[in-house]
């Protein structure tokens, strides 16, 4: 194939472990194994896709085949290099797993490892996807991955680590190949762009690193698609890219935060239906918009580099501005209103409608928790001053008291708020709460407590307990609007792992037995048995003075 009419992830694919970008350490580690001749029996590569795994596994091929050694790094070529480049290399096997799961495949593999390289140093199968090979062939291959000829070496490849057996990965060594990062890559597509002699501002390259998430090979299939979309006389700005990958400015995403609000529905609907118009996809535009609504919440935290060129400079201040305008209670209530209603577009045919009732409902949702705050300060404002006036008027009740004594009868609303304050109940142990259940004839309570709890902590308006199988299943609900009623206070009851005292009832039963023991140890009963050997001792009783009675 003709170089020009190669695509870019093809014709600038890394040839050397010079020619890879953000994998330095895995570089310099298989290097350095290689020098020191401590080869491994199997590579295993894993990561996202489009970072270098199958590229990787190539070069490391390539390393270890290549007739100039490792430290000339092919730089002059040389016939093994350049057959395992073109995939002609008849010691270097290349087995897709996706295609090849059974465990037949890799029966013919492990035959055709008994016979030794023909040309090369060792005989080398790369294995793409090895994820998806089945259990069997899993298994077949278990006993040759471990004890391999000197001459065989495996490398594998796949985005699904967590699907390949354990025994498999600890066979192999294992590199985890990370994302590139955002720098990196756009160093790397600027220098592809200017090979290419393409036409493309930096902010349309952003773009481009932003939508690949970290992967080369996305990234350069989206440049290519760039350069082929405009004529070369013209450059390609960051409208005309977001246009063809069907993204918008984030700018106007921010006016509609701001515009939300501010509650001004019709101008919000107006910017929607506009970014709808270009071409946006409800759940693409659903994604951004928790994008900025995370960006609001935490944007303090954030530099202008680790937003991923999701923002520019303007955009990253604006936010930053309006954040410190904005209750951080209403962004996490938007946050968890938007997921939430995420559910709506799989429902309804039309998930455009869907986007503006959720906007509409934001609004009204910001509005709503404003007048609440906005009632909250003037109930607490209120409050306030009856407070000042019921004082006030107190005091001039005592003065008028004072200067004439047959005012009782003005007094009687006192008395009454008197004896509200004397009806609440102080429950500050769990004894007394047991008592005011007798009290108040809550037997049911009473039982439960007694029989059926095991008191862990008793703190003022919190109860810890642990229970047993006996205990009903209302219990708690009936507890804490009684609770309520008899202190006028709200109160947690909580369960806990921990043991926790005894019951009441298994304290008494307890008690009475240590009782029973003490007197069968007493003259008195030694006496009684001699007298009535067939008697039994079932219950003492203690009189007021704590003497056992006879």
């Amino acid at each position: 194939m003709n170089s020009k009419s190669k695509v870019l992830a093809i014709k600038y694919r890394p040839q050397t472990f010079d020619d890879l970008i953000g994998q330095k350490v895995l570089a310099e580690t298989i290097i350095n194994s290689i020098k020191a001749n401590k080869i491994p029996n199997a590579y295993l590569f894993t990561g996202i896709r489009g970072i270098g795994k199958t590229t990787t596994a190539r070069i490391v091929a390539k390393t270890l085949n290549c007739l100039n050694g490792i430290e000339n790094k092919c730089k002059v070529k040389c016939d093994n290099c350049d057959a395992i480049t073109n995939s002609s290399h008849i010691d270097v096997l290349e087995m897709d797993a996706a295609s090849k799961t059974g465990v037949d495949d890799v029966r013919d593999l492990i035959e055709f490892s008994r016979y030794g390289p023909t040309s090369a140093k060792y005989k080398i199968f790369i294995i793409d996807e090895v994820h998806m090979l089945s259990k069997q062939a899993f298994n077949a291959l278990l006993k040759t991955l471990e004890e391999p000829p000197e001459y065989l070496k495996f490398i594998f490849a796949t985005t699904e680590i967590k699907k390949i057996p354990v025994t498999v990965v600890s066979r192999c060594q294992r590199f985890d190949l990370s994302r590139i990062k955002s720098s990196e890559l756009l160093e790397y597509i600027k220098k592809i762009k200017d090979k290419e002699n393409g036409k493309i501002t930096d902010n349309a390259l952003k773009l481009i690193v932003k939508i690949s998430e970290g992967s080369v090979r996305d990234a350069l299939s989206l440049l290519d698609r760039a350069l082929l979309s405009l004529d070369e006389e013209k450059e390609l700005d960051l409208n005309s890219a977001q246009r063809i990958f069907g993204y918008f400015d984030k700018s106007q995403l921010i006016d509609l935060f701001e515009l939300i609000l501010k509650g001004e529905e019709t101008k919000v609907i107006s910017i929607y239906r506009k970014i709808y118009d270009q071409g946006v996809e409800p759940k693409v535009f659903i994604n951004d918009f928790l994008e900025i609504l995370y960006y609001f919440k935490n944007i303090n935290s954030l530099t202008l580099e680790s937003t991923n060129f999701s923002l520019n400079d303007e955009e990253f201040f604006k936010i930053k501005s309006l954040s410190n305008q904005v209750d951080q209670e209403i962004l996490i209530l938007f946050w968890q209103f938007v997921i939430s209603s995420l559910d709506e577009l799989d429902i309804v045919s039309n998930p455009h409608f869907s986007i503006e009732m959720i906007l509409i409902r934001l609004m009204y949702l910001s509005s709503a928790k404003f007048k609440n705050k906005v009632e909250k300060i003037e109930v607490q404002t209120k409050s306030e001053n009856l407070v000042k006036n019921t004082e006030s008027e107190l005091t001039s009740k005592t003065i008028n008291q004072i200067k004439n004594i047959a005012q009782e009868d003005e007094n009687k609303p006192e008395v009454q708020t008197e004896i509200k304050t004397e009806n609440k109940i102080n429950i500050n142990t769990f004894e007394k709460l047991i008592e005011v259940c007798s009290k108040k004839k809550e037997i049911k309570l009473k039982y439960e407590l007694e029989k059926n709890v095991n008191l862990v902590k008793f703190e003022k308006n919190r109860i810890e307990i642990s229970f047993n199988e006996s205990l009903d299943k209302d219990f708690v609900k009936n507890l804490s609007s009684k609770l309520f009623e008899w202190t006028d206070e709200r109160w947690i009851i909580t369960f806990s792992k921990l043991k926790g005292q005894e019951s009441i009832n298994d304290k008494q039963k307890n008690s009475k037995k240590i009782l029973i023991d003490e007197m069968k140890n007493s003259e008195i009963f030694k006496s009684v048995m001699e007298r009535f050997p067939d008697a039994e001792l079932i219950d003492v009783n203690l009189n007021k003075n704590g003497v056992d009675n006879d």
